[in-house]
């Protein structure tokens, strides 16, 4: 929208199908000259996917549809990508509700790694912890570590109540 002339509308661009918890849910970042989002729609059959758009032309960059889901089919299993994301140069970081957490490239959106977190930890406290879907918020990447939750029960979620820090 164009605030110099009272909000015309300069381009749009239409992701998921949206509807209750459909659409973007935590937001968007940018990166490399372009925005990228995740979309839930985790009420839908086809839910999940990740944009990237050009914010001057309003162009699609690229779109990666969500993989197959990694959790086990059931209450709250399907690859809605709800969970807010996080940029670094050269790689979108981005959960899933499947329990998924994946590495996409900036470049083009191929997914450069996964972890899937649906199961038992071992933890460094000794309590009980479980992997399970990502929503809310996204990963924290700090002092070469890349931190990220999982286990949401809410909102068509499964529960689980893990920190998991990744490491070189």
């Amino acid at each position: 929208m164009d605030p110099e002339k009272q909000g015309e509308i300069i381009w749009q661009y239409r992701a998921g199908q949206g509807g209750a918890l459909g659409g973007m849910e935590w937001g968007l970042r940018r990166g490399f000259g372009a925005r990228v989002f995740p979309v839930s729609d985790i009420t839908r059959p086809q839910p999940g996917g990740l944009h990237a758009v050009n914010l001057m032309t309003g162009e699609r960059v690229w779109f990666t549809p969500p993989p197959p889901p990694k959790c086990a089919a059931g209450r709250g299993c399907n690859a809605a990508q709800s969970a807010a994301i996080t940029v670094i140069p050269g790689v979108v970081f981005s959960g899933s509700n499947d329990g998924g957490l994946r590495a996409y490239s900036t470049k083009d959106g191929t997914i450069i790694w996964e972890f899937d977190t649906n199961r038992e930890f071992t933890t460094v406290n000794g309590v009980a912890a479980k992997g399970a879907s990502m929503q809310g918020p996204g990963p924290t990447v700090a002092g070469g570590m890349l931190y990220v939750n999982s286990g949401y029960g809410a909102f068509g979620g499964r529960p689980g109540n893990v920190l998991l820090a990744f490491g070189e």
